[in-house]
């Protein structure tokens, strides 16, 4: 097991501690800083973060127009080029500002030590997404045999908050991208957990994010689409045509209902059988039902 950095570690982090949140606070770098060329500056190809809010940029970037980069960008030079250990999320905003140069501590540790840094670093400052912690975590854990109790230990977490958050790695991709893109919250995304159908997981992901529902309400409706699914299973073991359909044209069938959904702007069940099957479109008032009929033609509008 990697030991870690010990107190250079902590010494850098202390360094770079101060949120980029607070960088309109006008207070003077602190010495053994170095005023660099933003042009020599580079982000590393290791960044853990993979998005970065445009509006929190511009923002940064107005306040650094006034009162300059505060906490400075901790890099390592090789050959007069200077890559980025922490501080990523200034540096863009530096160049959004169009500052010609920034301050910079220069630390000289190995690839393996900056990418620790670098992950360590993005976790404290605790403005990640859910699915970047979580890749955080496991690149950790992958690459420097980092423990759960490890990990809980350096960032100061509990070992169970990261286990939970680890578990986040099981959603669906395209769920995780949503997580990834602010979406879904850490909390919405654990709800979504407890479904094991990757598109049913999507259907409802995207009902969280349309309806804005809080995690009270996600849980609501995930317990109704599992009692819905459930209930499809059980009449199509009833029928016998569970033996004859495969768990992907079950999947075809939730897509096909959430298709008609979003067509005819209410709930739609596909019922198949063993010879025979049904679609069912529910409505609730006498309106919604004069709304269908005139969509299917029966009755002019």
């Amino acid at each position: 097991m990697k030991a870690g950095l010990g107190r250079g570690l902590n010494a850098l982090l202390d360094a770079s501690r101060q949120d980029d949140n607070h960088d309109t606070t006008s207070l003077p770098v602190t010495g053994g800083t170095i005023m660099v060329d933003i042009r020599k500056i580079e982000p590393t190809k290791d960044q853990p973060r993979q998005y970065f809010n445009e509006a929190a940029l511009e923002e940064l970037a107005a306040s650094m127009k006034e009162y300059g980069v505060i906490s400075p960008l901790v890099v390592k030079e090789n050959g007069g080029v200077y890559t980025i250990i922490a501080g990523e999320r200034r540096y863009r905003a530096a160049r959004i500002a169009k500052l010609a140069e920034v301050p910079v501590i220069v630390k000289d540790y190995s690839d393996g030590d900056m990418l620790q840094v670098a992950l360590i670093e993005n976790i404290q400052r605790q403005d990640l997404t859910p699915i970047e912690e979580a890749l955080c975590y496991k690149r950790l854990m992958d690459d420097f045999f980092f423990s759960a109790e490890d990990i809980a230990g350096k960032v100061g977490k509990s070992k169970h908050a990261i286990i939970s958050a680890l578990h986040l790695l099981e959603l669906d991709p395209r769920v995780q991208a949503m997580a990834g893109e602010g979406k879904l919250t850490a909390s919405h995304a654990k709800v979504l957990l407890q479904v094991e159908d990757g598109d049913l997981q999507v259907t409802c992901a995207k009902k969280i994010e349309e309806d804005g529902l809080s995690v009270r309400g996600a849980e609501a409706l995930v317990d109704a689409a599992l009692k819905e699914a459930a209930k499809l299973e059980n009449e199509l073991h009833e029928t016998g045509a569970i033996s004859e359909i495969s768990d992907e044209v079950l999947r075809a069938y939730r897509r096909a209902e959430d298709d008609l959904k979003q067509l005819f702007g209410s709930k739609v069940n596909i019922r198949p059988g063993k010879k025979k099957g049904r679609i069912e479109i529910e409505y609730y008032s006498p309106d919604e039902l004069e709304r269908l009929l005139q969509m299917l033609g029966r009755i002019e509008s």
